[in-house]
């Protein structure tokens, strides 16, 4: 079945919801839309639909024009088992001690490494991505300084593999929060596929906005891998559920934002011990 996308970006979040929602009018019909924050510093924002027959390029050259978008790139994709192909991209990924792979892979696991069950369908964080690959290799990083976590937090857990990686090191308190259900549920469904059912502790939160968050707190080591405006929205919360020597694991940061979000870090006084760049991602290792 032939797959078409029709893809623009526009100013700001309103403008690209409105231009989305009437997106969904269009006949044909698009089988999903969706929006996204280039999260460039430039502004704009994303909005792609995606269609089995071809869409009404008219159609979408007056939505551009009506809502003050540049005009629509359409494409066809080729007919692709994506399924067999992201089996075949996503090859297991090592950090430092740590072996991430897919279950098509259950047979190629190095005895000398710790492994993490992910699937690709999942929610975000296979491992593969610059972002998760950094937060695992400064986790790796601090188990090989001597560092050891009584009590970890992962906000914006996705996958939660980086609680899990944790929980398969330290034994003590590890929650894993996110503000989507279902990636709450994601999280859940791989710690029992890891045989870790019940050993991270999951919720839905936004941030420490839980009370099992709370009364854990203060934390030795939080992982957030969202975004910038997220992380620097989460400095002051993060500052007051870490602990006085504790780390924080930052993420989702591309390679120009990282000196901004470390400066507003230092202001509340967890500062900078590492950075490593992984193509365009920054990862931040801080301490308070």
């Amino acid at each position: 079945m032939p797959t078409f996308t029709a893809l623009t970006t526009l100013s700001g979040k309103a403008a690209a919801e409105a231009l989305g929602e009437a997106m969904e009018n269009l006949v044909p019909e698009p089988t999903g839309v969706g929006i996204l924050d280039l999260e460039d510093d430039s502004g704009l924002w994303e909005v792609g639909g995606y269609f089995t027959e071809a869409p009404d390029e008219a159609g979408l050259a007056l939505l551009a024009a009506m809502h003050g978008s540049k005009p629509f790139a359409v494409s066809e994709l080729p007919d692709t088992d994506w399924v067999a192909h992201v089996r075949r991209e996503l090859a297991p990924v090592e950090a430092g001690r740590f072996f991430v792979y897919g279950s098509h892979d259950a047979d190629k696991l190095p005895a000398d490494k710790i492994p993490l069950l992910i699937e690709a369908a999942m929610a975000f964080g296979t491992g593969h991505h610059g972002t998760t690959l950094g937060c695992l290799k400064a986790l790796d990083h601090l188990i090989g300084e001597g560092f050891e976590a009584g009590k970890v937090a992962d906000i914006g857990c996705g996958t939660a593999v980086l609680a899990m990686a944790a929980a398969r090191v330290w034994d003590g308190t590890i929650l894993a929060s996110d503000i989507d259900q279902v990636a709450v549920d994601v999280a859940e469904a791989n710690l029992a596929a890891n045989g870790m059912a019940g050993r991270v502790g999951c919720v839905e939160a936004a941030g420490f906005d839980h009370d099992d968050l709370q009364a854990t707190a203060p934390y030795d080591l939080i992982f957030a891998n969202i975004l910038k405006g997220p992380l620097v929205a989460l400095a002051p919360e993060m500052a007051e559920n870490l602990r006085p020597g504790g780390y924080a694991i930052l993420s989702g940061i591309l390679n120009e934002q990282a000196e901004n979000v470390a400066e507003v870090y230092a202001r509340n006084g967890i500062n900078q011990v590492r950075r490593d760049e992984i193509g365009d991602w920054t990862t931040l290792l801080l301490q308070k």
